[in-house]
């Protein structure tokens, strides 16, 4: 028997329900009569854990021995891209601009992935990942887009660029890769040896280096071409050319003998000087052997057999060759003879003649009739019929030819006629069981019978088991052919057509939709474009791939679906269009907060009441404008509404300034800036221009009043200014001559500008139009500026040619680095021309060609360059080596300065790698002369310290002088030891911010040496200025310390350790108050360490704040001191009424009567008592409040109990059994009792009400939680 347990409402609901006891009893014995399900059954447990995941890793097992790791084939290269190599080198824009949209565009064609950063030195690091070939293609674009270009020219003789080029240009294709470079080699019809190479300077090095390597190899080499008669180039040659081979093999020389298809007789050798010619001479050797022994005899063999005779690819020749030693010639294909020419020793003919007739007659050609379109079902699928007999005679050759109604048999006699039996008997099967049918289809319906990936037209196939041949599109064809089985062709034949006459009733219609309304008409997730396909379930909608942004939306279906379609979707387009108006709405930035509303209720009550969308910027944001977008009408609604929002807010203005339309771009400015500005200046105020092309004159200005006024004179002035300068005038001139008119230092045109008061505008380099000068102000100014610039423009345009005589000594100093003097000079001097003689010829004659005025000031320049060049001297400039890299400065930066500054050249000498000088003295050798092998004097510098400048003798002084002050110079700081540490700093911070901030380099001594020494080296500008910062540091330093000193004043307070939580106080709260109001640290006695005193609390910090937290202790131990505590009796039952949820309410009587309140443990011996601690008047009156809840809460519990004895049933209905209600055999909390007894619902343990303290109860499946 098992045990049931019960669950029943108990005798309440039965006198609700007017049972009486006879009728309850009938009712057990009934829910006796049937079966009770168990708890199981009722509840069925969740499966088990372990039983999941022991399931869960089978499949893992079987798997785990089958993967594999698979290597990664993506690879990571970083390059680095120099600041002055840069293209694009605006700070302030780094990750956007230009740069980015590169990179973006370079990833999207290359597959790579880029990854930019700046560098220290502000060089541009980029690193690709991705696939090889992809990463080589990204660098080779990130070196032409990314840096600045160079180019250079290499001249290598012309016979060696095929060599440069290689074997289908891929040498010169991976050459560019590697180098990153564009190398452009000239034509063959050019007869320039020129190459050029453009890249960066790295690039263009590197790439230089590789032309001239392979030139260099090319020049070892040798080639010589030895004239032989054709009919001797297969002796030559040897049977399958081994006998060549073996003679290049001996000699490594390559040797290169025509085809016999090519009529030359010249054979051409290449390789080493000695090799080459041992090569040629053994040829030569068997050319005349062969001369004299050979003889020839001459055979008539049928045109069909000669490529028999040859067999495949000349392999019969060959045979023949090796064999007898005898060379058969056979004429061209394209020769109508059929004579065949055998040439060797006259004893081999006679067998070679016997091997050619038995070649000629090995094989037959046969013919078998077929229609031409049964053929591919002769071959079968994949050539799987055709196989069949090709693998038992492979020797068969069989040729279908398209449009005829034969097939070809090739190959030896009897093969032949075996594989032709074969070939007739499936064509006489396939001619009894096949059919085939035309039809034609306009071409227009093909692809729509073909069906999506072919899905129509392999039904059909399947289906009737046919061959349906549909012509491509670009055929324009409109037949179709049908094949296979009689009975499936006509079937097929008939679902054709009708599919084909159901289409000449569709129509196919093109509605042109903004392309930025297609995302809306599809919907998310295609709901709203699913919704209008099944309105119309006839009609195919196609919307364009949104790459190719295109506006054509292609309905098709039948004609009458189609039209409703498109009425339906202009109908929903033209909502579209409508809601789509938007309008901006300047409001101050303090009052957008207003315009949200609490929870955002008034913009809620504006988006509903407006049916608009308004989005406002985020709160972090700088921008005051609010969108709105929706209906015109219902927007300019919403905006009024805002608008009147901010006016009720604030004393604003509106005021309305009329302006003529043309003069508002200006009014603006570039971006906005101007109008900005005014905005900026006048407190922030609003100007709102009328919509571009509206005509309006009107400028609306908001804003407080007085704003307002000084927005509206200002901008009334900036207007009449404008009306008055803005007369435009627009003069064209080559950009070439742009650098001329401006002049050295602008100092042209600002002469113009000077003497007429216009302003003349050249245009930026991003600017399309490079030929546009504008000129802007007074009119009368504006005239005369424009007369005077077409006078100097009209100048430019008389083209000259001028000569002037240069040393050629000075030549190389203006075609050097590329030409970059003349380059300077032609873009200085309006693009002319500056032409210097080739190198090597001894002329001195220099032609100018340009525009007259700037020809005479290029040849003026020249002229000033050459006695600059005639004025040069050499100077010597002596700095220790050690010095040499801390003169030049970052990547030279300081030498390129001086360089620039002082216009000379200064070249370093070469670094000695080993300083220390031998200690033998040198020996004087017989020729010696006297000065020569002995070592330098021991006070004259060494060659490796001096430094050569050459210019005009007063600028090299000058530079000289700029040199030395470049050098280091070392002073000492007297610092003491003990604060060393501070000025290093953590990490080296502290040392490396001064070495960074004085431009100088700090030697902090070992800690060891115990030094108070610190070294400064470096320029004597800056030693001042950092010996005066690291004193200051000191001082600073010194300062700390002695306040460090102050602060570590230390006092001890003697408290009771019982008083020691009120002083901490909850969380710390009261301690930490007194350490922040005092600014000290109060340390409480560890009360795990027994040896220290528990009643010491020590205070560290300044002398005065340590003795004022000392009193603020002490003040609280003296209320603490004067506290009382006194237990109330308070009945157990209203205690969780009086705590409270989570003690909110005992918390308020201690926080209003400024007392602590302690109620009774669970278990405790009287669990009444409660205990109230504060000042005795307080104590008192805590007592009296929480005695009077008692008495509040008490009366309730009387009556909670009266109401529950009231629920309980009488004891002769105990007697005759509850009522049940849901029963479940074998449950948790019945498994070790037997009784069926319920739990008690009455009861608070078992059925604890909410806030009440209940003693914990151990339940079968689990502790609490």
């Amino acid at each position: 028997m098992s045990s049931v347990a019960v669950l029943t409402q108990e005798s309440f609901a039965e006198h609700r329900s007017g049972l009486v006891p006879q009728q309850i009893k009938a009712t057990l014995n009934s829910e006796e009569e049937s079966d009770p399900p168990t708890y199981k059954d009722a509840f069925p447990p969740l499966p088990e854990k372990a039983a999941c995941l022991e399931s869960a890793q089978e499949p893992a097992g079987a798997w785990s021995n089958k993967i594999r790791p698979i290597k990664a084939s993506v690879i990571t290269q970083v390059f680095h891209v120099p600041l002055e190599e840069r293209k694009y080198k605006d700070m302030n824009q780094f990750g956007e601009g230009e740069q980015a949209k590169i990179c973006l565009e370079i990833m999207q064609r290359t597959g790579a992935h880029l990854e930019l950063s700046l560098a220290k030195d502000q060089g541009l690091s980029i690193m690709v990942s991705g696939k090889l070939d992809a990463v080589m293609k990204a660098r080779k674009d990130i070196v032409a887009r990314l840096q600045t270009q160079a180019s250079a020219t290499v001249a290598i003789p012309k016979e060696h660029h095929r060599f440069v080029i290689g074997k289908n240009g891929e040498k010169l294709q991976d050459l560019e890769l590697k180098t990153a470079t564009k190398i452009q080699i000239p034509r063959p019809d050019d007869p320039s040896n020129q190459i050029k190479i453009t890249g960066t300077k790295e690039g263009i090095e590197k790439a230089r280096h590789e032309v001239l390597l392979i030139s260099a190899e090319q020049d070892k080499r040798a080639v010589e071409r030895l004239e032989v008669e054709k009919a001797f180039h297969p002796f030559i040659a040897g049977p399958y050319n081994r006998l060549v081979g073996e003679i290049m093999q001996e000699t490594g020389t390559r040797i290169n003998i025509p085809p016999p298809s090519v009529n030359r007789t010249e054979i051409v050798f290449t390789g080493e000087k000695e090799q080459l010619a041992q090569a040629v001479a053994r040829i030569k050797k068997i050319y005349e052997e062969k001369k004299k022994k050979t003889t020839t005899i001459a055979v008539e063999v049928k045109k069909s057999q000669h490529k028999y005779v040859i067999g495949p690819k000349g392999n019969s020749l060959q045979e023949i060759l090796e064999r007898t030693g005898v060379s058969v010639e056979i004429p061209p294909s394209d020769s109508a003879s059929e004579t065949v020419i055998l040439r060797g020793e006259p004893e081999k003919l006679g067998q070679a003649l016997t091997e050619v007739y038995a070649k000629a007659n090995s094989f037959t050609v046969s013919s078998v009739s077929a229609p031409s379109w049964l053929h591919r079902f002769i071959i079968g699928k994949k050539g799987q019929n055709l196989a069949k007999i090709t693998q038992q005679m492979p020797k068969v050759h069989i040729e279908f030819t398209e449009g005829e109604d034969k097939i070809t048999l090739e190959g030896p006699t009897e093969d032949v006629g075996v594989a032709q039996e074969q070939i007739e008997s499936m064509v006489k099967d396939l001619v009894h069981r096949m059919d085939y049918v035309e039809i034609s289809i306009d071409h227009r319906f093909h692809r729509h019978l073909i069906g999506k990936s072919g899905a129509n037209i392999n039904r059909i196939k399947d289906q009737y088991k046919v061959s349906v041949r549909i012509p491509p599109d670009s055929e324009k064809s409109s037949l179709i052919r049908i094949e296979g089985d009689p009975q499936g062709v006509q079937q097929a034949k008939r679902e054709l057509l009708e599919l084909a006459s159901r289409m000449e009733n569709e129509r196919t219609k093109d509605l042109i939709i903004e392309q930025r309304f297609h995302r809306t008409i599809i919907g998310q997730k295609g709901e709203r474009i699913r919704e209008i396909r099944d309105k119309f379930p006839e009609v195919i909608i196609n919307f364009p791939d949104p790459a190719q942004k295109s506006d054509i939306v292609q309905l098709r279906g039948p004609k009458n679906e189609v039209e409703k379609c498109t009425k339906y979707m202009q109908k929903m387009v033209a909502d579209l269009v409508e809601n789509s108006y938007s309008i901006s709405v300047p409001i101050f930035k303090q009052f957008h907060k207003n315009i949200i509303g609490k929870g955002g209720a008034n913009i809620k009550k504006i988006r509903e009441e407006s049916n608009t969308k308004i989005d406002l910027p985020a709160e972090n944001s700088d921008s005051e404008t609010i969108v709105i977008t929706g209906k015109r009408a219902n927007c300019e609604a919403a905006r009024s509404r805002i608008l009147s929002i901010q006016k009720d807010l604030a004393n604003l203005a509106e005021v309305e300034v009329c302006i003529p339309a043309r003069l508002h771009t200006s009014l603006i400015g570039t971006k906005g800036r101007l109008i900005r500005a005014i905005m900026e200046e006048c407190g922030g105020v609003h100007i709102h221009f009328p919509v571009e092309g509206s005509g309006s004159d009107t400028v609306v200005i908001r804003g407080p009043s007085s704003d307002v006024e000084k927005a509206r004179k200002q901008l009334l002035h900036l207007a009449e200014e404008k009306q008055t300068k803005s007369f435009t005038v627009d003069i064209r001139a080559k950009p070439e001559y742009h650098k001329f008119l401006i002049g050295k230092g602008g100092g042209k045109i600002r002469k113009v500008r000077d003497s007429t008061g216009a302003r003349i505008i050249f245009p930026a380099a991003e600017d399309k139009d490079q030929d546009l000068i504008t000129i802007i102000g007074k009119e009368d100014a504006v005239r005369e500026a424009q007369r005077e610039l077409e006078a100097l423009i009209q100048n430019l345009d008389n083209v000259v040619e001028d000569s002037m005589l240069v040393d050629p000594k000075h030549h190389r100093h203006f075609v050097i680095r590329r030409g970059q003097v003349l380059r300077e000079i032609a873009e200085e001097y309006g693009g002319v021309m500056v032409s210097f003689p080739r190198s090597g010829t001894q002329s001195d004659k220099v032609t100018l060609k340009g525009a007259k005025d700037c020809v005479e000031a290029a040849k003026k320049r020249i002229q000033e360059i050459i006695e600059d060049l005639e004025a040069q001297v050499t100077v010597e400039c002596a700095i220790p080596q050690k010095f040499h890299r801390s003169v030049m400065g970052p990547k030279g930066s300081r030498i390129q300065q001086i360089t620039r500054d002082h216009n000379v050249q200064i070249k370093f000498p070469d670094r000695e790698e080993n300083p220390v000088h031998s200690a033998e003295p040198a020996i004087q050798e017989n020729g010696d002369e006297a000065g020569e092998g002995r070592e330098a004097e021991p006070g004259s510098p060494r060659r490796c310290d001096i430094i050569t400048i050459s210019g005009r003798k007063e600028k090299c002084e000058a530079a000289r002088e700029a040199l030395e002050a470049l050098v280091p110079v070392t002073i000492e700081v007297e610092v003491p030891f003990d604060l060393h540490r501070y000025i290093i700093g953590q990490k080296g911070s502290g040392i490396r911010k001064m070495m960074d901030e004085f431009e100088v380099n700090i030697h902090v001594p070992a800690p060891e040496l115990q030094s108070d020494v610190i070294a400064i080296t470096g320029l004597t500008a800056n030693l001042d200025r950092a010996k005066a910062g690291l004193l200051e540091r000191v001082r600073e330093l010194q300062a700390e310390q002695e306040d460090r000193a102050l602060r570590s004043f230390r006092l001890s307070v003697t408290v009771d350790p019982k008083y020691h939580p009120k002083i901490i106080g909850r969380k710390g709260a009261v301690i930490t108050q007194i350490r922040l109001e005092h600014d000290v640290n109060i340390q409480f006695p560890d009360k795990d360490e027994g040896s220290q005193p528990q009643d010491q609390i020590t205070i560290t910090g300044y002398e005065k704040n340590t003795e004022a937290a000392r009193d603020a202790i002490l003040k609280i131990v003296g209320e603490l001191e004067q506290m009382v505590s006194e237990d109330v009796p308070l009945d157990h039952r209203v205690h969780a009424r009086i705590i409270g949820a989570r003690g909110k309410a005992i918390r308020k009587v201690m926080d209003e009567f400024k007392v602590d309140i302690r109620f009774p443990q669970t278990g405790a011996p009287d669990p009444n008592c409660v205990t109230v601690t504060g000042l005795p008047e307080n104590v008192e009156e805590a007592i009296d409040h929480i005695l009077n809840l008692e008495e509040e809460y008490l009366a309730d519990v009387v009556d909670s109990e009266a109401l529950q004895g009231y629920l309980r049933p009488p004891v002769h209905e105990e007697a005759k059994g509850p009522s049940k209600g849901f029963v479940v055999r074998d449950a948790p909390w019945t498994a070790s009792s037997s009784s069926e007894k319920a739990p008690d619902m009455s009861s608070s343990e078992e059925f604890p009400s909410f806030g009440a303290q209940v003693a914990p109860k151990t339940l079968p499946w689990g502790p609490k939680r």
